[in-house]
């Protein structure tokens, strides 16, 4: 029987992983990526390429290794926990490599359109036309999985700044800053308070006169490093408290986080306190934000009003004069151009079924991997929608009705739309247990706790208490990897390793038996909760 040919549109991290899962269905993958290099968003470059993701050359990312490895390759144990960008994109050549992933990219070539074969209806093919050196090509595929990404096209809504026009200093978009050098003896003004926003406040701060962190609404700011020194999603994520939380329910919740947030620095004193709660809005997570604005380096300012020949009024009527220069760390925008009207996109809302089908066609061979902005790593995402993916062009899953998919968007929605402000910023917004688990129930390869508390009750406890690894999900089912179970049980090992580079004396503690059964019985308790209600 013929191979179904499957068309993989960007060589990003969705790329990679998209490649390998068709790989893993026996299914055969043609990458097009625009550009001579794998990477996407990870791959620094001085000069920003037009419609590719950009990055500044200080990025460090915001989640742990252990949360954001792949399901079967975990990072090596060396590594930082939070990788600078040029050890993420190490990381990935090396997963390229070694499952043997490049020969399947074709470079330098850009993606034209993708349209409906004449007899869609019953082939579900795609006619896919792509340029390479100034020729163009058309080829025909049994599938489409379009890796693009969300953080090509800069919005820089320039209409909300009266008067920008006239403003005689510097201003760009984030997107294009790259260093802080030609910042040096300058006033700087940067809008918005996302990760960027934050970051790039930081950075400039250590060369400029002084910088202005200007924000509408303010936002609460976490930070990479947990109790005793633990990253903080290692923390955070966990079956357990994932559980405790949703019994305890938002309210409390938010209150909880706020109080150990402000713990940390009181985020009214710093004019930071937002009038959202914790829980309402993506955390800004930067380590030295409170640092910088205790020094007095960064000032954080509200919304501007307007802007002059060589000041910005703010709408609490202060205002700032001998501005240099204005730098908008105001986020991104995503379209399809290439998708002939297949999937609308309004305003960074799109419909698709658990975020990766669209609805309105015949056959469910077009899919989008990675759109999606979690509180979490968005990597073990793209992995298990890639998975699930490829069994369904394979034709092992199914979906639902069209009325069925629409309900659920419809649904999926309205949960997001109670929780989070309205804002560009969280139409993609989702849940990184929820929907992790989610789809993995779809792929077939969801850990049963109550089975391992009696079978395997070691590693039932770490599942339980431990970091929620991607690792499980190679466990067993589709796919399941041998070396999952040790992976799992090691990721401590991991976690200490790059940082334990001087010998001290060890502290360690023994368990008492007694303890370690109400440990077990406790095991089995929960995940007949969790597996039952």
């Amino acid at each position: 029987m013929t191979k179904k040919r499957i068309a993989v549109i960007g060589g990003g991290v969705s790329g990679l992983v998209s490649i390998k899962c068709c790989l893993e269905e026996g299914l055969e993958p043609v990458c097009f990526e625009r550009t001579d290099d794998i990477g996407g968003l990870w791959r620094f470059q001085e000069n920003p390429e037009e419609g590719r993701a950009s990055i500044y050359k200080s990025v460090i990312i915001n989640t742990s290794k252990e949360m954001m490895c792949f399901s079967d390759y975990p990072i090596p144990a060396h590594f930082p926990n939070f990788m600078h960008n040029s050890q993420v994109l190490e990381y990935f050549r090396m997963y390229a490599k070694d499952f043997d992933l490049l020969k399947y990219i074709r470079f330098k070539t850009t993606v034209c359109s993708v349209k409906k074969q004449p007899d869609f209806s019953t082939s579900g093919q795609w006619e896919v036309v792509t340029e390479s050196e100034g020729e163009k090509e058309v080829t025909v595929f049994d599938g489409v999985m379009v890796c693009t990404g969300h953080h090509t096209n800069a919005h820089l809504p320039l209409e909300s700044f009266p008067g920008i026009e006239k403003f005689k200093g510097q201003y760009f978009h984030s997107r294009d800053y790259k260093n802080p050098e030609s910042f040096s003896g300058k006033r700087v003004i940067v809008i918005g308070i996302g990760n960027s926003g934050g970051d790039l406040a930081v950075e400039i701060s250590h060369t400029a006169k002084q910088v202005f962190l200007s924000t509408r609404r303010g936002s609460w700011i976490t930070n990479r490093v947990g109790d005793h020194g633990y990253p903080f999603d290692v923390l955070f994520f966990s079956r357990l408290k994932h559980f405790l939380r949703k019994i305890v329910g938002e309210s409390l919740l938010n209150i909880y986080m706020e109080s150990k947030m402000n713990q940390r620095f009181n985020h009214e004193m710093y004019g930071l306190k937002p009038k959202h709660r914790a829980l309402n809005q993506h955390p800004t997570i930067n380590d030295d934000l409170p640092n910088r604005i205790i020094s007095g380096l960064v000032k954080v300012k509200g919304n501007v009003k307007e802007f002059t020949e060589t000041a910005a009024i703010f709408e609490d009527g202060s205002r700032e004069d001998n501005i240099d220069a204005v730098i908008f760390a105001t986020g991104y925008t995503f379209a399809f151009p290439f998708l002939d009207d297949c999937i609308k996109v309004v305003k960074n809302k799109v419909s698709l079924y658990k975020k990766v089908f669209p609805t309105n066609l015949e056959k469910p061979t077009l899919a989008i991997i990675g759109l999606v902005q979690p509180l979490g790593a968005t990597m073990p995402i793209s992995e298990l929608q890639g998975r699930w993916v490829t069994q369904v062009f394979k034709g092992l899953k199914t979906l639902p009705s069209q009325s069925e998919m629409i309900r659920d968007i419809t649904k999926a929605q309205e949960k997001i739309d109670k929780r989070y402000l309205e804002s560009q910023r969280h139409t993609i917004q989702t849940d990184f247990i929820d929907y992790t688990v989610e789809l993995a129930d779809l792929v077939g390869v969801r850990p049963n706790l109550l089975s391992l508390a009696f079978t395997d009750p070691k590693l039932a406890l770490q599942l339980l208490l431990g970091p929620y690894t991607p690792i499980q999900y190679r466990l067993w089912g589709p796919g399941n990897w041998d070396g999952a179970r040790k992976a799992i049980l090691t990721i401590d090992e991991r976690i200490r390793k790059p940082m334990m580079t001087r010998e001290v004396e060890s502290s360690g503690s023994m368990t008492s038996t007694l303890t370690m059964a109400w440990v077990m019985l406790a095991v089995v308790f929960f995940a007949i909760i969790i597996t039952y209600f």
